[in-house]
Formats: C-alpha cells, structure tokens, sequence
C-alpha cells in the first residue's frame, strides 16, 4: 500500500469472527476509503460489508470470495478453478496409463469458501475420465480439518482393500497426512499424492519423491493486485479499478457476479521446485538440508 502512496492500516483478527467484526467496525468508523477483508466465515464478511456499503466505502474480498449473501464491489483471489484443474492435470500425469486406476479424494468441508471452486477446476479434467470408467472413483470424502487426513485416508483405503492408484488432496497439509499412511504401507513414491499450496513440508515430499505435484499461489503477485486495486479506489478512481479487475466472479451459492482480479496459480513438480525458490517465496534453505541438498544440487537448487 506505501507503494500506491497511501498509508495503510493493517489489523488481524487471528479468525475470531467477533474481533473481526470489532476491528472492521472501528475503520468503518474511521472513514477509510477502501476496506479489504479477509473474512473468518461468510456470514461476518456479509454483514461487515453491508455495513461499509452504508457508508460508500468499497470493499474488497482478499484472498477468496465471500459467498452467499455478500456485497463486497470487488475480489482479488487466485484463480481456484485453474487451481484446481492443475491438481487433476498433476493427477493425471501421475497416474499415467493405468488402466482402470483407483482414485480416492478427501477435499475441504464447504464452510471453505475456496473449496466449490477448486472441486469444479478438478472435475473439469477428471470427471471425462470418471465417466468412461478409464479411473475409477473408490471414494471421495470432506474432512473438517487436516490433522483427520490421515485417518480418513487410511479408513478408505482399507475399504478399498489396500489398494490405491492415486490421491487427490484438498491442500499439502493432507498431502503430508496421506503421505505417512502410504509410507507405513510401503506404498510412498509409489502412489502419486497430489497437493495445493507449495509449502515447504510439500517441496521436500516432491524432492524426496513422496508427493507428486503441488499448486504454487504466488501470494506476492497477490498482494500487489490488491494495493493497486484498493489504491484505485481510495483515490475515487473506479474506471481504473474496474480495468483492474476486468473478470467477472461468480459466487457458486449466490446470486451475484463480482468484479474481480484472478492471480494465476502455477503448475510445481520435481522438474520446477526451483521455480519456487527462485521467486523467493520459499527459501532454499528450508528445503534442502542434510539428506536434500544433493537432490537440490542435482536440480540446480540454490
């Protein structure tokens, strides 16, 4: 925000919705010009939006959309559906040519705003091939938080006696989760786990050949969009927003379409790790130690 010449005030509400809804009472009283929320759950997001609209103060979704009966004028999000179409491209190129492969997905609950969108970009690649019968679905099942990941998995790959061709995870976290499942079955670096988020725990599984692929969301490119969008606004220049956020978002559970601006997110295996720590989003160091840093050396990892 310094950089669009404007002097930002920045507050977080560690997900307490009630101090969320105190801290974004008190800007609004404030009169701030623009307000960008990054909301706990829907139903605060609605109700402190409805609240700046009152006011005329423009509101900005960060990160992902506020669904259902929100009023926010403008998003900027990553592209969740090309996200999630990354992960069945990853999956697809993990699995290969096995016939018949046997496919078992644990996704977000829906209170995750994000997770409708991810799931469509997904069933863009995968439900042809769930049709045809060329994969086969033993099972698809929410998890509430990523710490029941490993026992979800676990529980459904015994009903499906064992037997697992691939795995599609709602982000890393469950990746790594899945991970220790396949590893006390010597199934790791046999079965293709698929990820979103490159966080550093995932970037080692991918060196170590545990984890197949992930989805990079470049939170730096993120956080740019945003300060020049709610620059634009502060400033009372609305054609320029509008410019900015030049695609339209619609909220899978609501009726509206929303101005937005969709960072695109990026495809990472064994092959572009280094894309990553080139972009200095994950340090190299946090990566490649003790029995990495010949894998790293090997990939020109630095």
């Amino acid at each position: 925000m310094d950089t669009e010449g404007l002097e930002p005030d920045i507050e977080n509400a560690q997900g307490n919705a009630t101090r969320f809804a105190a801290i974004a009472d008190e800007m609004i009283k404030a009169g701030v010009k623009a307000l960008v929320i990054a909301p706990p759950n829907n139903d605060v997001g609605s109700a402190v939006a409805a609240k700046a609209e009152a006011q005329h103060i423009p509101t900005i979704d960060y990160d992902r959309l506020d669904t259902g009966a929100g009023t926010e004028d403008y998003s900027v999000s990553f592209n969740n559906v090309t996200a999630g179409e990354l992960q069945g491209r990853g999956l697809v190129r993990g699995v290969r040519s096995t016939p018949e492969a046997n496919i078992i997905e644990i996704d977000n609950p829906l209170t995750d705003r994000n997770a409708l969108l991810f799931e469509l970009g997904q069933l863009n690649v995968l439900k042809p091939r769930y049709d045809t019968g060329k994969y086969r679905l033993v099972a698809s099942q929410r998890i509430e938080d990523n710490e029941s990941g490993g026992a979800v998995f676990e529980q459904l790959l015994n009903d499906n006696g064992g037997r697992v061709d691939g795995v599609l995870t709602a982000n890393d976290g469950v990746a790594g989760a899945v991970i220790a499942v396949l590893r006390k079955r010597g199934l790791s670096g046999k079965v293709p786990v698929i990820g979103q988020g490159a966080t550093p725990e995932a970037l080692k599984a991918i060196l170590r050949g545990d984890q197949f692929m992930t989805v990079l969301n470049p939170v730096d490119q993120l956080a740019t969009a945003t300060a020049k969008l709610a620059g634009a606004l502060a400033r009372g220049q609305q054609a320029a927003a509008d410019t900015m956020a030049s695609t339209i978002s619609t909220d899978p559970t609501g009726s509206r379409q929303v101005r937005s601006v969709l960072v695109q997110p990026l495809f990472i295996t064994l092959d572009t790790v280094k894309q990553v720590t080139d972009s200095g989003l994950v340090d190299s160091r946090e990566i490649c130690e003790g029995e990495l840093e010949l894998r790293c050396n090997q990939l020109s990892i630095s």
